[in-house]
C-alpha cells in the first residue's frame, strides 16, 4: 500500500480532529523479571509537543518503541494515528515520522539520496519524493548540500537531515527520542527553531530529552516518568508551581559545611546538597540572601525555579546508569 493510500486510511480512522493522535492506557512491558513500563496511560492531542523526562533506565524509549509498535506489550491498549498499535503498526506508522536518539544515515548516499530512500519505504513515487526534497533541505538549512556525503557533515547537519529526513511522508505525528543530544549550543538552538516550526504547521512532536531546557522552552506538556511509571504531569509552568519552591540560592565555597549545618535550615524551606553546593530552596529568598552577605568567604546564584529543580526533586540526585 502506497503511503498516500496509508495516509487516506488513517485519516478515515481519525475520526474528529479532538480524537487524541495517540492514546495510550495501563501500558506494561517487563523484561525479565523487572517491569520497565509498569501501567503508563497518556492521551496526546494533535497539534501540541509533549515531553516524556526520566532519568537513565526510566522506561522513556522503551514506551516510544511500544507506541509505534517495534516491541511487543505485556498489557495495556495503544492507539495511534487512528490504528490499533501493534495490531495495525505498519498502518499507524504511514502516518507517522521517527527521529532515532542515535543517527543512522547511510553514509553511502548522498544527502539526497538518502532522503529518496527512506521515502521509498512509504511506497512514495521518485517524483513524489523528489518534489519535496527541496523544501526539506531548506528546513533542514541544507539546501546548498544535496549532493554532499554524510561524511562530510558536522553532527548539526546529521541531526538536521535525520529530522528532514522524518517529515519526507508529511507525518502528522513525529517521535523524537532525545533530538539534540551531543550537539553544541547553536546547532541545539537551530533545532529548537526547526521543531517551533512544525509545531507552528500543526505536527504534532513526542519527544524525550534530558535537557530540562528543552523541554521547558518548546512542550505544552510534559510527564516525568521514574521506574516505568508516571509520577508527575502536567505543562512546565505547573509543574514547576506545584512541586517545589519559586526560588532556588545555589552556595558554594569555603566554609561551606559548617554553615549549611549550622545556618541553611533557617533559611529556606527545603535545603539539598550536591557535590560542593547547597541547594536554598525558598518562597521568598530575602532573609537567605541577606543572611549570605555577611559571609565572606561563601559564593552564592539566587535565580527562578526552574523544570530541573522539579525533575531532581522528583527523581533525586544520585546517577542513574
Amino acid at each position: 500500500m502506497s503511503a498516500s493510500a496509508d495516509r487516506e486510511s488513517a485519516g478515515e480512522a481519525h475520526g474528529s480532529a479532538s480524537e487524541p493522535v495517540l492514546s495510550v492506557r495501563d501500558l506494561r512491558k517487563r523484561y525479565g523479571d523487572a517491569w520497565v513500563v509498569d501501567g503508563v496511560s497518556l492521551d496526546i492531542r494533535h497539534g501540541e509537543c509533549f515531553a516524556l523526562l526520566g532519568p537513565n533506565g526510566a522506561g522513556k524509549t522503551t514506551t516510544l518503541r511500544l507506541c509505534l509498535g517495534l516491541v511487543e506489550p505485556d498489557g495495556g491498549t495503544i492507539r495511534l494515528a487512528g490504528h490499533p498499535v501493534p495490531a495495525a503498526a505498519r498502518r499507524a506508522r504511514a502516518n507517522v515520522g521517527v527521529v532515532p536518539q542515535f543517527d543512522n544515515l547511510d553514509p553511502d548516499f548522498t544527502v539526497a539520496e538518502n532522503l529518496l530512500v527512506y521515502g521509498r519505504y512509504f511506497g512514495m513515487s521518485r517524483a513524489q519524493i523528489e518534489s519535496r526534497i527541496p523544501a526539506l533541505l531548506d528546513f533542514a538549512g541544507l539546501a546548498n548540500r544535496a549532493d554532499a556525503r554524510i561524511q562530510t557533515l558536522s553532527g548539526g547537519m546529521k541531526r538536521r537531515l535525520t529530522l528532514a529526513r522524518s517529515l519526507v511522508n508529511e507525518p502528522d505525528i513525529v517521535f523524537m527520542d532525545e533530538p539534540t543530544t551531543g550537539l553544541d549550543p547553536q546547532a541545539r538552538h537551530v533545532i529548537w527553531d526547526r521543531l517551533r516550526q512544525l509545531v507552528a504547521r500543526g505536527t504534532t512532536l513526542v519527544l524525550t530529552t534530558h535537557f530540562m531546557e528543552e523541554a521547558e522552552r518548546l512542550c505544552n506538556r510534559i510527564m516525568v516518568m521514574d521506574r516505568g511509571r508516571i509520577i508527575a504531569h502536567g505543562a512546565p509552568r505547573e509543574l514547576i508551581a506545584r512541586e517545589v519552591e519559586r526560588h532556588v540560592v545555589e552556595v558554594h565555597g569555603d566554609g561551606l559545611d559548617e554553615w549549611a549545618e549550622r545556618r541553611a535550615p533557617a533559611l529556606a524551606s527545603r535545603v539539598e546538597r550536591s557535590g560542593d553546593t547547597v541547594f536554598l530552596y525558598t518562597p521568598d529568598p530575602a532573609g537567605a540572601l541577606s543572611a549570605l552577605e555577611a559571609e565572606s568567604g561563601l559564593r552564592y546564584m539566587h535565580r527562578a525555579a526552574n523544570l530541573e529543580d522539579v525533575f531532581l526533586k522528583l527523581t533525586g540526585r544520585e546517577l542513574r546508569d
